[in-house]
């Protein structure tokens, strides 16, 4: 009998550890799918609850797919409209200024390029046969391989988020109860149910933070421009905004990355037309968003979206030390190590050396 335990024991822990190897390589993919479980699982449960959509029965699967479609799709959108918004407006500031014509020659996919074609379909075709693009093709051909491994890796890893996270959705219970089938004196469940609460209301925190800092910006942004000349205003205020609060969650630069750039983006044309007196104005904007936008938030805000048991600083030492260790997706799955760890000191340990429940 103690043979047939060992045996299938090795077997098991290969399973598991041919498992852990596997999602060890795709580490990036499953930890953003578990900070999206936890950021969506409560609406999920919401629309469960409505009783429009209770009385057409609407299933578990449909429950899912809506609730990741409202939180995938609006953020690839997002994406994409910056991605466009910045290439019309790097095509007219281009235009504007003669930018090409001091690049140096050691760019040499540049050569040939006096000007950017409309992005129009027609604006293309006729670029393609003027023969405009060929610097384009040229550089697009040599570097095939490349963009080609980026983007066949982008869209396998947001594939594993995406069918992570649904069913995480709809067997998150299920995996739930199943691991606490080996629970013998309600430890693992006081721990587990400890540590999902705590994990929900950290990762929740950090979505609803980064939805309130995206409106203020926005609301900040467009009174600005509200009161700015024409010339330093800023560009798509609400875009800038929405940007702004997914960028809250980068530690230490953070919000940053938003606004300074901005104001650098719209210093740039009053600096090269000598209207150096409306300079005031982006000195101004700069001063409200470091203030108005990112400090006073950060500081009202952070306390209570930082969960019950998870201490406010180490978990700022979290999200500051897991990108720089882990890489990008440190700054989603080092929280939740704390969490776990914090959680386990605080409920099992005790119990497990002996010392008297609280």
């Amino acid at each position: 009998m103690n043979e047939k335990r060992v045996v299938v024991a090795a077997f098991g822990i290969g399973v598991a550890a041919i498992i852990g190897y596997l999602i060890s390589r795709f580490i990036a993919a499953f930890t953003i799918a578990v900070f999206l479980y936890y950021s969506s699982r409560g609406f999920y449960h919401k629309l469960s609850r409505v009783q429009l959509l209770n009385r057409f029965g609407m299933p578990r699967q449909l429950r899912a797919l809506t609730t990741i479609s409202l939180l995938v799709v609006p953020f690839v959108l997002l994406i994409s409209y910056t991605i466009v918004l910045l290439v019309f407006e790097v095509r007219n500031f281009v235009q504007t200024y003669p930018v090409i014509e001091s690049v140096p020659d050691s760019v040499a996919w540049f050569e040939g390029v006096n000007e950017l074609p409309a992005l129009t379909f027609n604006g293309l075709i006729s670029a393609y046969q003027a023969g405009q693009l060929e610097p384009f093709i040229q550089f697009g051909v040599d570097h095939a391989s490349f963009a080609t491994s980026l983007v066949s890796g982008l869209l396998l890893n947001l594939f594993i988020i995406a069918v992570v996270t649904y069913y995480l959705l709809i067997e998150g219970s299920t995996f739930r109860a199943w691991l606490l089938r080996f629970d013998d004196d309600d430890l693992a469940r006081e721990f587990f149910e400890a540590a999902d609460d705590e994990l929900e209301a950290v990762l929740f925190g950090n979505l609803l933070n980064v939805i309130v800092i995206s409106l203020i910006g926005a609301i900040v942004f467009m009174g600005y421009n509200a009161v700015a000349p024409s010339a330093v205003e800023v560009p798509y205020p609400v875009l800038s905004g929405a940007l702004t609060g997914i960028a809250s969650l980068i530690p230490v630069i953070g919000m940053k990355i938003v606004y300074v750039p901005l104001t650098l983006f719209a210093a740039v044309p009053v600096v090269l037309d000598g209207q150096y007196p409306l300079l005031a104005y982006l000195v101004g904007f700069l001063l409200l968003a470091v203030v108005v936008v990112d400090t006073i938030p950060d500081i009202v805000l952070r306390p209570y979206l930082s969960g019950d048991r998870t201490h406010v600083g180490l978990l700022m030492l979290a999200y500051i030390f897991g990108p720089v260790v882990l890489g990008f997706y440190g700054l989603f799955f080092a929280p939740m190590v704390l969490v776990i760890a914090l959680t386990f000191a605080d409920t099992a340990l005790p119990r497990l050396l002996g010392a008297d429940p609280r």
